[in-house]
Order: structure tokens, then C-alpha cells, then sequence
């Protein structure tokens, strides 16, 4: 229920964008093994994958995109870590799929992890080709993807309750555990770069992240493409969010939690007994004063 009414209100937003996105030809190239696969991705309706252009703000159908289905064992799947299940080369405009090892995080499932690679070719696009930082790029592919729901806020809490908040700039270097195989690492770096970029999404509007992308495909700096699109510093946002999700994610789940409220029944109802003993005291006080009284001899 959480992650479709949160898939709801991001759909909503992202209805509010021009509706002439179109995406690229998907040309799909598979073994005879995983043609079944392969008829499937191709009768996929194109407007399924329409959001991944519209966040990153291309509203033309661009070059074709190659879309390879590699086999277990194949010298594709062998190039990645076992937990990967897809990456792109967005230069060549070639995404390449491991059906046999979806979904895995962060998709849920095949068409997902579709969503998820293509956005990284239009997302390149988008930009020129330019440089742009590594969590941003995974973070938005995600949103496109379309991978956010109670999952991705149960890994946060966990996350802000396990480590303290990191930067922007460090997430690179856990996404560069992607070729060393330090899952963990890039699972908690996904999580991070997903919400950051959901946040500035529903911060600023869908077109944001169009308009930072259109910034640095001119020419301009990430840092200044973003303060551009957004009226902010990257770093005045990135301490935003900290400061937000530190409180939501780490207090407002601990002060709900069932442990909490627990001790919370505890704690009243130790009062309530403390109480209790007071008024009991009290009452063999006015007992014993009038006991007192009627055994005391008339004067």
C-alpha cells in the first residue's frame, strides 16, 4: 500500500509535464534461449519507459537503443558481479540485461531494470554526453525506474540508524564498489542517491532535473547547472536533506517504533501505579487519624 500510494503521488507529479516524450526504438538482440524474453521486452508499450525521458527532459525520440539479453556465463554477465543484473554503455547507446539475475535491487522487476538502463543512455543524451556525478545519474535512472516504495525507506532508516548521513560526494566512491563486488556498499549508495533525487523532484517539480541536465549539455559545471535549475547551492541542498531525513528517518521511526510505545506503557502505567500507592497511603493516613479519634477516651 505504501510504495503504490508513493508511486501515485510521483506519477501525479510527473503528469504534470509535456506529454510529447518519445522514446527511442529499442532494437533487441538475444540467444535463441532468451527469445522468449526478448518477444516480451519487445511488445512492451513504449509509454512505459516515456518518464525516464521526461525526467531527463528529451522530448525527441533520439538513435535507436540496443537492448542485449546475455545469458548466465556469457562473457557480458561474466564482465559484472553475480548481484548485477544490467548496466548501460550510454556512449554506444547499448544497454545490456541478465534476465537470469532479475530483479535485483534496486529493481523489481525485469521491466524495471529496463527502465532503470535506458534512463542511463537518455540521461547521457540529455547531457551531451558531458561528465555528470555518479549519483545523480543512479539516482535519477532509479526515480525513472521507478524503484522507490517502503523497501527504499526501510534501507534509509537503516541507514541514518547504522552510519552517519554521507556525502553527496562519497557516494561515487561506493558506486566504484559496483567492480569490486562490495554489494553493500552500492546497495546503501543507491538507496541514498534515490532519495536525495526523489527529494529534489518533489522539492523543485519534475522539470528540474530536465533543466539540469539541459545546463551541463551547454556547457556549464554540475554545481552551476544546479544552482541554475534550482536557485540553491548543491551544497545548501544536500544539507537540507541531511537535516530533513535525519529527523524523519531516524527520530520519527524510533519515537513510533514498537519498543518505544512499549516503553512508553511502561512508563505510564508505573505512574499510574505510583499514583495509585499515593492515594492508598493517603487514605490509611485519614484511617488511621480516624481510627485514632474514635479510640481516644471522651474528655
Amino acid at each position: 500500500m505504501l510504495r503504490r500510494s508513493a508511486l501515485a503521488a510521483f506519477l501525479f507529479l510527473l503528469a504534470l509535464l509535456p506529454a510529447a516524450a518519445q522514446v527511442p526504438q529499442l532494437v533487441v538482440e538475444a540467444p535463441s534461449g532468451l527469445e522468449p524474453v526478448a518477444a516480451q521486452i519487445r511488445a512492451l508499450d513504449p509509454r512505459r519507459l516515456e518518464d525516464a525521458s521526461r525526467l531527463a527532459g528529451l522530448f525527441r525520440a533520439g538513435p535507436p537503443i540496443r537492448v542485449i539479453l546475455a545469458p548466465e556465463g556469457s562473457p557480458l554477465a561474466a564482465s559484472v558481479p553475480p548481484w548485477v543484473s544490467g548496466f548501460a554503455d550510454p556512449a554506444a547507446g547499448v544497454v545490456v540485461l541478465m534476465p537470469a539475475r532479475a530483479p535485483s535491487y534496486p529493481d523489481s522487476s525485469l521491466t524495471d531494470l529496463l527502465r532503470h538502463e535506458v534512463a542511463h543512455v537518455l540521461i547521457a543524451r540529455a547531457a551531451a554526453g558531458r561528465p555528470l556525478p555518479r549519483w545523480f545519474q543512479e539516482g535519477l535512472a532509479m526515480i525513472a525506474g521507478q524503484s522507490w516504495g517502503l523497501e527504499e525507506r526501510s534501507r534509509l532508516t537503516l541507514a541514518l540508524f547504522a552510519d552517519r548521513p554521507i556525502s553527496l560526494a562519497a557516494l561515487d566512491g561506493q558506486f566504484a564498489g559496483s567492480s569490486s563486488g562490495d554489494r553493500g556498499s552500492v546497495e546503501r549508495a543507491y538507496t541514498v542517491a534515490g532519495a536525495f533525487v526523489r527529494d529534489l523532484v518533489q522539492r523543485h517539480g519534475p522539470r528540474v532535473t530536465g533543466e539540469i541536465l539541459a545546463g551541463v549539455a551547454e556547457g556549464l559545471s554540475f554545481e552551476a547547472a544546479f544552482g541554475r535549475a534550482t536557485g540553491e547551492t548543491l551544497a545548501a541542498a544536500e544539507q537540507s536533506f541531511w537535516e530533513r531525513q535525519t529527523f524523519w528517518y531516524r527520530w520519527v521511526p524510533l519515537l513510533t517504533s514498537s519498543v518505544t510505545l512499549w516503553l512508553l506503557v511502561t512508563l505510564l502505567a508505573l505512574w499510574a501505579m505510583g499514583r495509585r500507592r499515593a492515594r492508598d497511603a493517603a487514605q490509611r493516613r485519614l484511617w488511621e487519624e480516624e481510627e485514632r479519634r474514635t479510640a481516644a477516651p471522651p474528655t
